[in-house]
């Protein structure tokens, strides 16, 4: 098994920013890609952003510009640097892990942190 442990969130105004960590622990061989969801109220999750173990960066739209991801591989760990908070940012922040077990890869999710942020 696999433990995501996230930090960071919180609530804010509008402008300011938030940096997020997640911490995978456990029965770990590599994890290829590591990224970050976001689910609002009512709303389905979405992708925020993910990055490889090559620091390949993918953004969603809505955060390109703004939001910076980052990855410690020798950790096991992820940050998400949020600068330039929007009311719209505000939902629970999910960070996913996809381990490599060599004959399967296995997706795990964090307990989600919340972030609010306030006009």
């Amino acid at each position: 098994q696999v433990q995501l442990v996230e930090s960071g969130g919180g609530l804010v105004q509008a402008g300011e920013s938030l940096r997020l960590s997640c911490a995978a622990s456990g029965s770990i061989f590599s994890i290829p890609t590591m990224g970050w969801f976001r689910q609002a109220p009512g709303k389905q999750r979405e992708l925020v952003a993910t990055i490889t173990s090559g620091s390949v960066t993918v953004y969603a739209d809505s955060v390109e510009g703004r939001f910076t991801i980052s990855r410690d591989n020798a950790k096991n760990t992820i940050f998400l640097q949020m600068n330039s908070l929007k009311p719209e940012d505000t939902a629970v922040y999910y960070c996913r892990a996809d381990v490599d077990y060599g004959f399967k890869i296995q997706g795990f999710w964090g307990q989600g942190t919340q972030v609010t942020v306030s006009s």
